[in-house]
């Protein structure tokens, strides 16, 4: 009886033995991952990324990243892989000669292409609704490929997935330059808009690219136009729909009775190095003064369209502010300069002079 009371305690003692072991050593392991891995990102999809070092080769899929790592001078020689988004060679030359992996942004991904290009990070939309960014992520990670989830087209996120990219390749002091810079475009704006109340301030209509080819689809409340109007002292009309696009019927746009009407350009012939030449803008605003019971509508009658490019929803959207701000409010702008701002956003970070129509504005101007 006592040998047995004694072989169990042995075992009991050995198995405590055991566990201080393995826990000593493990403890020393996740000690020697976290100094190993010494960058530590979290995505927009909330994600979080260790690195050892920052990485040298990098897939991308959308120019919004590619000018974002422009702004803040990372090395486009990283960059291995990339879409067909980056067709313009005027823009883009340094990818001229870069495997393409899909065709666009919002396409299928070429797996075999990609993984040929041996990349460590995939840099894909995180809440974009044509990206599945999870059944990506499922096929791309067991192979030892890191998705990381950032969509650079929504203004109250814009700033933290910067700071994504700055800190996974070390640009932290110039991430910093650049929010100095966001903040006194900001300022200029807040600072002339700060007395306005709801009666002054526009009512926009904000229609999705998607109204050329069916009914109504407008940009709701998630949308980062619905931010972008409210800071350049305008109101969304539809902000308090869910998602981020809806569709609505022609009634309800005509029971708002809009101030302006908006539309993304994204399907437009304008942007840097568009010109319109087929005056895309003129046929649409044509077509939308013909729609039924238009032609009582404020925004109709006062002749207040706009069509604005793809850029202001991207990495440009605050440096592209002071346009929708002047033309939501030319009195309270006269003095100032807008294009200027865009001109800047170009020279200073993309190296080169702008050019192209960015804006259609039915007053023309």
């Amino acid at each position: 009886m006592s040998d047995d009371r004694g072989i169990a305690i042995f075992q009991v003692i050995l198995i405590i033995v055991c566990s201080i072991g393995v826990y000593h050593f493990s403890s020393q392991d996740e000690s020697n991952i976290d100094e190993n891995l010494s960058i530590q990102v979290i995505d927009s999809n909330g994600i979080q990324h260790s690195f050892s070092e920052s990485p040298t080769r990098v897939a991308i899929t959308n120019t919004y990243a590619a000018s974002v790592m422009r702004m803040l001078d990372i090395n486009s020689s990283v960059v291995v892989g990339v879409s067909g988004d980056f067709y313009d060679e005027m823009l883009w030359p340094e990818f001229t000669e870069t495997k393409i992996i899909q065709q666009s942004a919002h396409s299928e991904i070429d797996f075999e292409a990609l993984l040929d290009s041996q990349p460590q990070v995939y840099i894909v939309f995180a809440t974009n609704g044509m990206v599945d960014t999870n059944a990506i992520r499922e096929k791309l990670e067991p192979v030892g490929i890191k998705v990381l989830a950032l969509d650079f087209y929504k203004y109250d996120a814009l700033r933290d997935e910067f700071s994504v990219i700055a800190d996974l390749f070390g640009k932290q002091n110039k991430a910093a330059e650049l929010f100095q810079e966001f903040d006194s475009i900001e300022l200029e704006i807040s600072s002339r808009i700060s007395s306005l109340n709801e009666t002054n301030r526009p009512t926009v209509v904000m229609e999705h690219h998607a109204s050329l080819t069916r009914d109504p689809v407008v940009l709701t409340g998630t949308s980062q136009w619905t931010d972008i109007i409210e800071k350049a002292g305008g109101i969304n009309v539809f902000k308090d729909l869910p998602g981020h696009t809806t569709h609505v019927d022609m009634e309800a746009i005509l029971d708002t009775n809009p101030d302006v009407i908006m539309f993304d350009g994204i399907t437009f012939d304008i942007g840097f190095n568009a010109f319109d030449n087929d005056d895309m803008c003129g046929t649409h605003m044509d077509f939308i003064r013909d729609r039924p019971g238009f032609d009582n509508m404020r925004a109709i009658q006062d002749n207040r369209m706009i069509i604005m490019s793809g850029e202001f929803a991207g990495p440009m959207m605050i440096h592209g502010l002071p346009t929708l701000a002047k033309i939501l409010h030319p009195d309270l702008f006269m003095d100032l300069d807008a294009e200027s701002f865009i001109d800047d956003y170009f020279v200073n970070h993309h190296g080169l002079e702008k050019q192209g129509k960015f804006v259609c504005n039915s007053m023309g101007s």
